[in-house]
């Protein structure tokens, strides 16, 4: 692992300060778009931008108290990816002043969102000194949270917006909801996310669409050797949902992150690649909303109560989806699965206990656990290195546990793939009745998962 630690101090010697100057958005025959402004120097100003298309069931005309208030805080999540380029110690915000509680906030998502960036760089920094976030106290308070207007018409058909992320997890919160009244949302709609839609029943005039732009300056600076490294996704995709939310009359936004996602990646230590997929980062979060945002949204995830084993088992019951989702990172871009990731290993494996071998082959390309090239990877996964891959992969006894079901139930001959044969486990198995108690789902909806799983 190299270190980019002297890299880090000369940086925050030569850039003392980034500088959150501005938002703003404007309504057009398009939809709403979204710009912000971060500045560094006279030279390097960051302009991101967003745009939410125009939709029958989306209603523009809010409270502008409360869309400036929804706008800032993406702002305040988007910077954090352009911070990471040089990380200048201090944040100076303009637009709103921030009370001491929301610092706390931000430092806490910033420092931990970044915990990969700065385990993968080398880097070591802590939470009380890697940044200062001063707000300007002559600003407009971003201080208490704003109600909206009334629901629009859909409200009585539509109770929950579902972030489509192309993958099994999301097919799951969507298939289980669909009886309440569900509509998918994507961001930077791509291959898997639409298909997903599509295959869901849903038209593209019925997707709620968000089209986020990175500037392509900070990918100029990407590539002369600024720091750079994963960032919280998940955290700048929740305050997206809720202004999402507020513009389609949805209360509740239903995310598909599972337990395993508060596994540390690195083990001992507090790195997790999924930080703001966390219950921690959620509950966080939902405090922090309801108290400076607005309270008429209600953000969870609806597969909080279940491991990804369980997820498989759900998915393993969609088959119309079969050969639409993907999962791979790598093969993001041109759709597909890249056989050769981490990633695309553990979907194998999670799924290969419920779906015949022959199924799983067809839909990967190859049977994954006969390609030894993938070892190094399958150490990861099953507890026999330093650190679980960085992705969103379940845990390690998730993993141990579905690759020991698998062989029990399809190699009963002993004819197992190459990387199966001479697997053994003998921990604690992951059961696929109990669920986790620590969540955010109403009894309602935690009484489907039940039904489901008990089908």
């Amino acid at each position: 692992m190299a270190s980019n630690q002297k890299k880090y101090n000369t940086y925050r010697l030569t850039f003392g300060e980034m500088v959150y100057e501005s938002y703003s958005y404007s309504v057009d025959a398009e939809g709403l778009k979204l710009e912000f402004a971060f500045r560094l120097n006279d030279k390097i100003v960051f302009r991101p931008t967003a745009a939410i298309p125009r939709r029958p069931f989306l209603d523009f005309n809010q409270p502008k108290e409360l869309i400036d208030t929804l706008v800032f805080n993406i702002g305040m999540i988007e910077l954090v990816s352009y911070w990471k380029c040089v990380c200048p110690p201090v944040v100076r915000v303009l637009p709103h002043s921030l009370d001491d509680e929301q610092i706390r906030f931000w430092k806490k998502i910033y420092f931990n969102g970044l915990g990969e960036f700065f385990y993968t760089n080398g880097i070591h920094a802590s939470l009380d000194e890697f940044m200062t976030i001063v707000s300007n106290p002559q600003s407009a308070v971003s201080g208490q949270a704003t109600q909206a207007l009334k629901p629009s018409s859909t409200q009585a058909i539509t109770n929950y917006l579902v972030p489509i992320g192309g993958g099994k997890d999301s097919v799951v919160t969507l298939e289980a909801l669909r009886p309440r009244g569900v509509r998918p949302l994507i961001m930077n709609p791509r291959g898997a996310t639409t298909l997903c839609a599509e295959r869901g029943g849903f038209s593209q005039e019925e997707t709620l669409v968000i089209n986020r732009r990175i500037d392509p300056l900070l990918l100029d600076l990407n590539a002369k050797g600024c720091l750079n490294g994963h960032t919280p996704f998940s955290a700048m995709l929740a305050f997206y949902t809720l202004l999402a939310a507020t513009l389609s009359g949805v209360r509740n936004v239903a995310l598909s992150n599972e337990n395993s996602a508060n596994e540390s990646t690195v083990a001992g230590s507090s790195v997790n690649h999924q930080y703001s997929k966390s219950l921690e980062f959620e509950d966080d979060f939902r405090r922090y909303v309801s108290r400076y945002v607005t309270p008429d949204v209600n953000y969870f995830s609806y597969l909080r109560p279940l491991s990804e084993l369980q997820i498989a088992k759900l998915f393993s019951q969609e088959k119309k989806y079969f050969d639409v989702f993907k999962s791979c990172n790598a093969g993001s871009k041109q759709d597909i699965w890249c056989g050769r990731c981490a990633k695309c290993l553990f979907a194998y494996i999670i799924l290969s206990p419920f779906i015949e071998p022959e199924t799983l082959n067809s839909i990967f390309g190859k049977s994954m656990l006969d390609d030894c090239e993938l070892r190094g990877f399958f150490e990861e996964l099953t507890g026999h290195t330093e650190s679980k891959p960085f992705e969103c992969v379940g845990t390690i006894s998730e993993v141990n546990t579905a690759l020991m079901m698998a062989k029990q139930r399809w190699y009963t001959d002993g004819n197992a793939p190459k990387l199966l044969k001479a697997f053994e486990y003998s921990g604690e198995q992951v059961s696929l009745k109990t669920l986790f108690p620590e969540h955010n789902l109403s009894p309602e909806e935690l009484s489907i998962l039940k039904t489901k799983l008990a089908d």
